[in-house]
C-alpha cells in the first residue's frame, strides 16, 4: 500500500521506515531539507512539497500526519483539503486534542474525506518494537488502512485497534499519557525515597533490575529506569526540570469535567509544574509563615 508521510521527525521518519520494512511504499516530506534528506538515506522516497507529495501518490489516497498538535495541523489539512479527492484519508498520528479531531472529522465529511484519529504510543522504540495504536473515526477508512496499522504494530493482531469515532483514538491516547504520568511520579517517589536512605547503600540499578523481574511493579518504565539508573546511579548532569506535553493537563481537565476524581494524576502534573519552580515563592511564604507563628526562624539566601 502508497503512504504519504508529512512530518519526518524522529518519530515520522521511524515510523515511515517501519512502515517501509513491512512492505509498504512511503514517500515522504517535511519543510526541513535535513529531515527529507535524512529519509532518503533511509530508503525512503522524499518530495520538496505537500503538492509533490499528493500527486506523486495513486488515488484513492492516504496521508499520514506526524506534525505538531494545534494550528501546524490546521494548516496542514486545510492545504490537504484543497488537493485531496474524495474516497482520500488522512490520518493524524500526533498528539491533537481530540475535540479539535472530531472538528477536523466533521469539516473534511464534507468534501467526502475520512480523517482518522490514531493516538501513537511507542516513542524512539516504536521502530524496533512496534507501536500501540488506537484508531478513531470511520470504519471503512480504518479498514481500509489496517494493512498500515499491522505494519507498524508490534504485531499484526495485537497492539493496535479501531477503539470508536472520531476522537475516541486521540481521546484514549490522551488518558494513556495521564496514566504514564503517574505510573511516572510513583516510580520517582519511591526511588527518591531509597537513594535517601544513605545508611543502607543501597544500589538503585540493583533494586531496578530485581523488580523488573517476577514483581508486580515490573514495566515497561521500570526497564527504562534501571537503564538509566545502571548508566548514570546519580543522575549527574540533569536538571530537575519536567516538562509536559500538554495531554497530563488535556486528562486533568476532563476528569473535572466529567466529575471523575483523578488525585494521582491531577497530582503527578502539578509535581511537573513544580519542577520548573527555580525561586518558588510559595515555599518562600510557608517558612514566613512557620516563622511568624512559631518562630522557626528562616533560612536566609
Amino acid at each position: 500500500m502508497d503512504i504519504g508521510m508529512i512530518g519526518l521527525g524522529r518519530m515520522g521518519a521511524n515510523m515511515a521506515e517501519r512502515l517501509h520494512r513491512g512492505g509498504h511504499r512511503v514517500v515522504g516530506y517535511d519543510p526541513g531539507a535535513d529531515a527529507r534528506a535524512a529519509a532518503v538515506t533511509r530508503g525512503l522516497e522524499a518530495v520538496e512539497s505537500v503538492e509533490a507529495l499528493v500527486a506523486a501518490l495513486p488515488a484513492p489516497r492516504a496521508l499520514w500526519l506526524m506534525v505538531p498538535a494545534g494550528g501546524a495541523v490546521d494548516a496542514t489539512v486545510a492545504l490537504l483539503r484543497t488537493l485531496l479527492q474524495p474516497g482520500d484519508v488522512i490520518v493524524d498520528g500526533g498528539n491533537s486534542n481530540y475535540r479539535d479531531s472530531q472538528r477536523r472529522a466533521l469539516e473534511l465529511a464534507g468534501d467526502g474525506i475520512a480523517y482518522l484519529d490514531c493516538g501513537t504510543s511507542g516513542g524512539i522504540w516504536g521502530l524496533a518494537e512496534g507501536y500501540s495504536l488506537m484508531v478513531g473515526g470511520d470504519t471503512d477508512a480504518a479498514t481500509r488502512l489496517a494493512p498500515l496499522f499491522q505494519a507498524l504494530a508490534p504485531a499484526p493482531d495485537r497492539g493496535w485497534g479501531h477503539v470508536g469515532p472520531s476522537g475516541a483514538g486521540h481521546y484514549s491516547k490522551m488518558i494513556h499519557n495521564g496514566i504514564e504520568y503517574g505510573m511516572m511520579q510513583a516510580y520517582a517517589e519511591g526511588f527518591a525515597l531509597l537513594q535517601r536512605k544513605e545508611a543502607l547503600a543501597l544500589d538503585l540499578g540493583q533494586i531496578a533490575e530485581i523488580w523488573r523481574h517476577g514483581s508486580v511493579v515490573r514495566s515497561w518504565l521500570l526497564d527504562l529506569a534501571a537503564d538509566a539508573l545502571h548508566d548514570n546511579p546519580q543522575l549527574d548532569g540533569i536538571a530537575p526540570y519536567v516538562a509536559d506535553s500538554g495531554e497530563g493537563r488535556w486528562t486533568v481537565a476532563e476528569a473535572i469535567e466529567l466529575n471523575v476524581s483523578a488525585p494521582v494524576i491531577t497530582l503527578s502534573l502539578l509535581e511537573r509544574l513544580r519542577s520548573r519552580e527555580k525561586d518558588a515563592y510559595s515555599d518562600k511564604l510557608l517558612a514566613a509563615l512557620r516563622d511568624r507563628f512559631g518562630g522557626h526562624g528562616v533560612r536566609s539566601t
